[in-house]
């Protein structure tokens, strides 16, 4: 009589565990620091937003200007902002005087993470 015997030896399944193993540690790093990744994109969308922010504003008060705001910081960019700064980014540092024409002046200004100085994006406001 012939005896079958089914099912997967000990090397076999300690094989899988290890192979499964040094995937858990290859993988595993690219998926703890998801944070701060996504307070990066974070702060990137804030400093598009402002810069985009203070370009409208510009147009507005340059076509109209009873319309927009004046803006001599680029703190102050953050009141163009229609659902206004989120409370986890700060901007740094005062517009420049570096003037571009007449009444305005163009300067390179940071957004940090509020939490994490270390996080930052730059942003050009222009002041009217």
């Amino acid at each position: 009589m012939k005896r079958s015997e089914n099912g997967f030896t000990l090397i076999e399944l300690v094989m899988v565990i290890v192979i499964l193993g040094v995937l858990a540690a290859v993988a595993l790093p690219k998926f703890v620091d998801l944070k701060s990744d996504a307070k990066l994109a974070a702060v990137q969308g804030v400093a598009g937003a402002l810069s985009s922010a203070s370009a409208i504003n510009y147009a507005a008060k340059k076509a109209n200007s009873a319309k927009g705001i004046s803006i001599g910081t680029c703190g102050a960019v953050a009141s163009a902002l229609q659902g206004g700064m989120p409370a986890t980014v700060v901007v740094t540092p005062a517009i420049a005087a570096s003037a571009v024409a007449v009444d305005t002046s163009v300067s390179s200004c940071t957004v940090q993470d509020s939490a994490d100085a270390t996080i930052t994006a730059t942003f050009t406001a222009i002041g009217i």
